[in-house]
């Protein structure tokens, strides 16, 4: 068995700031440091929601590290709380809202080193 080893040293990811919370890319072709996966740490501000969306290359696995959220996947309404893995398949519109008592914040990985991303009605 072999292995690669990419030191990629400590990562400054740009925060990108929305009216509904915060991202910033941890891994990805689009930060130079991974080729087949996309790494993000994501808030989403107590009460806020961000847009509905699909991601029509990838699958999304969210991690919530605090808060509460409600997700809408696929018209099916899922409940997240810190501590808590949900998948969502590649094409299927969702969005998240947080209901907890503080902003939500979780890890977001795609199956691709490029995240799609579309609005979805």
């Amino acid at each position: 068995m072999s292995y690669t080893l990419r030191p990629t040293g400590r990562v400054e990811a740009e925060r990108i700031d929305e009216s509904w919370g915060s991202l910033r890319w941890l891994a990805g072709q689009q930060t130079g440091n991974a080729q087949g996966v996309t790494l993000g740490r994501v808030i989403i501000k107590k009460g806020q929601a961000n847009p509905r969306h699909i991601h029509p290359n990838c699958e999304e696995v969210l991690y919530l590290l605090r808060g509460r959220l409600e997700h809408l996947i696929g018209g099916k309404r899922v409940l997240q709380e810190a501590g808590d893995t949900v998948v969502v398949a590649a094409g299927t519109p969702h969005v998240a809202k947080s209901i907890g008592d503080e902003d939500a914040e979780m890890l977001v990985a795609y199956s691709s080193g490029v995240r799609g991303y579309e609005p979805a009605p």
